[in-house]
C-alpha cells in the first residue's frame, strides 16, 4: 500500500493536526518524520481539545498505530508527559506507539545553549521556541548526538554524556556566561527515562517497510511548514529539519517510490511566528482581526502569530518543491464577514514584477506584494456540509485558488472540530 504525506505549505500552523486526525480514521499507521516538541498539533473532538507535540495526530483513533521516526529529535520528558496525558484521556498507547531506536535525544544542554544563543543575538534572534531542537540537530550532524539506542547501555551513555557535557559547559561558561550543568544528575535522569520509554523503542524503519509490504497504508505527518525548511525556507529564519516531502523518506526510512499522495495544508490566509520576512504581513485592523477571529496564538509557545493575506507566490513555490497532488484549505471561516479579500499574486522588486519566490532573506524583505481583490461573504459557513452549500463568493475564492495553483482542493476546514470539514469530490470545483 502507498504512503500519504501531509505537509504544511506555509510557515506552519496551517492546521495539519486536524487533517491528520481526520484521515487517520481510515488508515493503519501515522508516522511523524521530523521536528521535535517545538511543533503543536491541536486536535478537537466532542468537548475535548488536546495539543500534541511529539506523538502523531492519529493516536486518538483506537485502530491506528503511531510511529515517531528517526528524523524526529525527542525530548524524553515531553514524550513521557504526553503519553501520560493521552492515557488520562482514556486512550491506550500500549502496542500502538513505536519510537525509532535511531531517533536523537534532546538533552538539557541543548535547551541551555539555544536559549543562551538567542539571548546573545538579542534583536537578531531567529525566534526559536527555546526547546533545544536546533542544537540537537547540530549534534546529530556533528556525529556527537545521543540516540534512543544509547540509553540501553549505561556505561556507554555515561561516557558519551560526560564528553558532550564537558564540551557544552565550556561553551556555556566561556561564550554565553551561563551556568554549567551537572553530568551525574543528567545521566541518572536519562537512565530513568530509559526505563519509561523502553517499551516503545523499535526499529521503525523495518516496521514501516514490513507494514507497507503487508498492504498497510501509512500516513506521514510533517511538522512546521515548507517555508521553514532548512534548505528551501526563508533561511536563516527556518527550522533545523526538512518539513518538505523529501524529509519523509529520510526521516522514516521509506522509499520515495512508496509515496503516491502528497497533501498540502493551506490556511485561507497567511501567518508566521517568530522573526523573518513576511511580504503580506498586515500591521493594521485587518491583520488584528485575522489574529483575533482566527485565535492566532502559538499552540506550543502561546506567542501571537503575525497575520497577513494569502501569498500565492510562496504557495506556487512550495507546491513546486513538494509536488502536491491535492490541497486542504483550513480556517476558511475566519474570512467570513470581510467585505474584501486580497490575494498576493506577484511581487514587485526594484521596480520590476516577478512571480519568483526569493528564499534569500535580503530580497524577500524588500519585495512589495501585488494584490488581486476578491469579494468577501457574510454567510455562516457552519451551515454548509457540501461545497455547493457554501456561499457563492466562498466557492469563487476556493475556485480561484485552485486555478492559480493548478492543484485540486480535496478538503475544506471551517473550524477546529472534526465535523467542521467538507470533503470535496474530484469532479467538484475542478
Amino acid at each position: 500500500m502507498p504512503v500519504t504525506v501531509v505537509i504544511g505549505s506555509q510557515w506552519g500552523d496551517e492546521g495539519k493536526g486536524k487533517i491528520v486526525d481526520l484521515l487517520s480514521e481510515d488508515l493503519d499507521i501515522v508516522a511523524r518524520y521530523q521536528g521535535g516538541a517545538n511543533a503543536g498539533h491541536t486536535i478537537c473532538w466532542d468537548d475535548k481539545e488536546f495539543v500534541l507535540h511529539l506523538v502523531p495526530s492519529g493516536i486518538f483513533h483506537d485502530n491506528t498505530t503511531c510511529v515517531i521516526g528517526n528524523g524526529v529529535v525527542i525530548d524524553p520528558a515531553a514524550v513521557i508527559e504526553e503519553i501520560k496525558t493521552i492515557e488520562e484521556l482514556g486512550y491506550s498507547v500500549e502496542g500502538r506507539l513505536h519510537i525509532s531506536h535511531n531517533a536523537h535525544l534532546i538533552m538539557p544542554y541543548h535547551k541551555a545553549v539555544e536559549q543562551a544563543r538567542e539571548r546573545l543575538r538579542d534583536a537578531d534572534a531567529i525566534g526559536t521556541t527555546g526547546r533545544g531542537i536546533g542544537p540537537a540537530y547540530m549534534d546529530k550532524f556533528a556525529r556527537t548526538g545521543i540516540r534512543m539506542v544509547d540509553l540501553l547501555d549505561r556505561d556507554t551513555l555515561r561516557k558519551k554524556l560526560k564528553q558532550a557535557i564537558e564540551e557544552k559547559n565550556t561553551l556555556l561558561k566561556s561564550v554565553y556566561g551561563a551556568d554549567e550543568l551537572d553530568v551525574d544528575a543528567i545521566v541518572e535522569e536519562y537512565v530513568e527515562f530509559d526505563k519509561m520509554v523502553d517499551p516503545y523503542v523499535t526499529d521503525t524503519t523495518q516496521y514501516l517497510n514490513r507494514a507497507l509490504a503487508d498492504g498497510k497504508h501509512v500516513l506521514a505527518e510533517g511538522a512546521q511548514g515548507s517555508l521553514l525548511d532548512v534548505d528551501f525556507g526563508t533561511y536563516p529564519y527556518v527550522t533545523s529539519s526538512h518539513p518538505t516531502v523529501g524529509g519523509c523518506c529520510t526521516g522514516l526510512g521509506v522509499p520515495p517510490t512508496a509515496v503516491n499522495r502528497v497533501i498540502g495544508i493551506v490556511k485561507a490566509y497567511s501567518t508566521r511566528v517568530g522573526n523573518g520576512p513576511f511580504p503580506t504581513e498586515l500591521n493594521d485592523d485587518a491583520g488584528e482581526r485575522l489574529r483575533k477571529v482566527g485565535h492566532e496564538f502559538g499552540a506550543t509557545t502561546g506567542r501571537p502569530r503575525r497575520c497577513g493575506w494569502l501569498d500565492l507566490v510562496a504557495l506556487r513555490y512550495t507546491t513546486q518543491v513538494n509536488g502536491f497532488t491535492e490541497l486542504a484549505v483550513t480556517k476558511l471561516d475566519v474570512l467570513t464577514g470581510m467585505d474584501e479579500i486580497k490575494v498576493c499574486t506577484r511581487y514587485r522588486y526594484n521596480g520590476k514584477e516577478t512571480g519568483r519566490f526569493p528564499s534569500e532573506t535580503q530580497t524577500l524583505e524588500r519585495v512589495e506584494p501585488i494584490y488581486e481583490s476578491l469579494p468577501g461573504w457574510s454567510e455562516n459557513l457552519q451551515e454548509a456540509s457540501t461545497f455547493e452549500e457554501l456561499p457563492a463568493n466562498a466557492q469563487s475564492y476556493l475556485e480561484y485558488l485552485q486555478q492559480k495553483l493548478n492543484v485540486r482542493i480535496s478538503l475544506i476546514s471551517m473550524g477546529p472540530k472534526r465535523s467542521q470539514t467538507i470533503a470535496v469530490p474530484p469532479q467538484v470545483a475542478a
